[in-house]
């Protein structure tokens, strides 16, 4: 398991502080870097990891410390250079080790550390093990009994490595989807693994991160209290075999079923796709930008490639990083202000159409009545209009307002309207999309020769919208030239 330390500092951690900050093992210790230069590793003399130190990365986002660490910790003016050190417990003084190097950045440069209290500036004896013989690391094709007790030296990202698994063994409030893991997703993808994160109860996930492990064969496990593992999005209780997690059968964890969840709160997510041709001219973003005016009166506060997000909205820069990925697919992330909790994953791939962009936009809100359901339709008519709208799902669900995900069962979202563009209109037909088994007819939007259909499905009360949306979509798929071409 890896604890983690961030110093928070108003000054550019340089050469100079950098250099004092590692020296918190005294000289005996080795330096490595790896990822060509963006980690630092102090390791033992035998190579044993045991802090690293990621390149420091400059926040320009006003709130966002306290997303991701609490508001309890006194936070430097943006912009603040944001500097995490990792540590790993398999040796007991990596922990410390970590706290004095961020301890000694603050020093130096002033600012503050997280977690309160973690930070000193004492020098840290580490034992030597230059003449002792270290366990044999996790390696590939030689997979461990316990996922919890060995630390491969082959690869220090991760805390076990299988010949199907990666595990990732974190302890901290609320887990983002860092730089760090975000490389170990792609890493794991690239070699055909599963990235495993195990993690106390008491543990949550940011949305970034929750939707980047939803997905098979990814996994959220959590250490169970009363023994054993399970899912943290299904329950689902698992055990370790044959170097991976798996269901030991159906049964849901009990703790996984204690609501927490304050009664009020809801989450209102907007899933919308658009389709532009891949012209010189195009800047991506700004259906994003209009979905998040049209919501909350303002546009995103940020964005950026993971958490924390660091660089202040702009989707002339989005689409400048977007361009030199081609014709790789990139994934960003934006978010609001703190006074408008408000997340959204947003994917820009190439495609034989021209340039699509997926957006997932959650917004949280303290009470029912808060929820802006008045405005979706318009929504709906403003993407068609300027943005080459596809698609576009709107649902609502019961959890936490500040968009973070607890390992608990949580009420699963309504869907609140589905809206279909003028491209599939037009690929359905349009009398046929016009007359769908719905008890509410569908709204037109859009130019009346080419005009996208609103389909109201409910006001995200009644679980049987869900019903509606299925035979809604069953309905378009089994239209006449879809029964020709059969």
């Amino acid at each position: 398991m890896t604890k983690d330390v961030i110093a928070l500092t108003p000054k550019m951690p340089d050469t100079r502080s950098l250099l004092a900050g590692l020296h918190a093992g005294g000289p005996e210790l080795n330096v490595t870097a790896t990822d060509d230069g963006a980690v630092i590793q102090l390791c033992t003399a035998a190579g044993r990891p045991l802090v690293s130190v990621e390149a420091p990365l400059l926040v320009h986002i006003p709130g966002e410390a306290e997303r991701l660490l609490g508001s309890s910790m006194g936070v430097p003016e943006t912009p603040f250079w944001w500097t995490e050190a990792r540590a790993s417990t398999a040796v007991p003084e990596a922990e410390p080790l970590a706290g004095s190097v961020c301890g000694r950045l603050t020093m130096l440069l002033g600012g503050t550390t997280w977690p309160p209290g973690a930070a000193h500036t004492a020098r840290v004896a580490v034992p030597d093990d230059s003449t002792h013989d270290e366990r044999t690391p996790a390696s590939p094709g030689a997979p461990d009994d316990d996922p919890t007790g060995t630390t491969p030296s082959a690869l220090p990202i991760v805390d076990v490595l299988t010949g199907s698994t990666a595990v990732v063994l974190a302890d901290r409030p609320l887990v983002p989807l860092t730089a760090w893991l975000s490389d170990i997703l792609r890493a794991t993808a690239g070699s055909n693994r599963a990235l495993h994160l195990v993690t106390p109860a008491h543990v949550r996930l940011t949305l970034p991160l929750r939707t980047a492990l939803a997905g098979a064969p990814n996994r959220w496990v959590i250490q169970n209290p009363a023994g054993g593992y399970y899912d943290g999005l299904s329950g689902a209780q698992l055990t370790w075999q044959d170097g991976t997690f798996a269901p030991s059968g159906t049964a849901v964890a009990d703790t996984f079923r204690a609501a927490t969840t304050p009664p009020g709160e809801r989450q209102l997510t907007v899933s919308f796709r658009t389709v532009h041709a891949a012209d010189s001219d195009l800047v991506l973003g700004r259906a994003l930008e209009a979905a998040w005016r049209h919501l909350t009166g303002a546009p995103p506060a940020g964005w950026g490639t993971a958490e924390p997000v660091n660089l202040p909205w702009s989707p002339r820069q989005l689409t400048d990083l977007a361009r030199n990925r081609a014709p790789a697919p990139t994934h960003l992330i934006a978010i609001g202000t703190p006074d408008r909790p408000a997340v959204a994953t947003h994917r820009v791939t190439r495609t034989t159409a021209g340039v699509a962009q997926d957006t997932t936009l959650t917004l949280g809100y303290a009470t029912p009545a808060e929820v802006p359901l008045d405005v979706l339709e318009s929504l709906a008519a403003t993407l068609v209009d300027e943005h080459a709208l596809t698609t576009m799902l709107t649902t609502l669900r019961h959890a936490r307002a500040d968009l973070t995900l607890p390992a608990r069962l949580e009420a699963p979202p309504v869907p609140l309207s589905f809206t279909l563009g003028p491209p599939d209109v037009r690929a359905v037909g349009l009398t046929h999309a016009r007359r769908p088994p719905l008890t509410t007819k569908p709204r037109q939007l859009g130019a009346p020769g080419h005009p996208a259909l609103h389909y109201p499905l409910g006001d995200g009360t009644d679980p049987e919208a869900w019903a509606a949306l299925q035979n809604l979509t069953s309905h378009l798929k089994n239209h006449p030239g879809a029964t020709r071409s059969t």
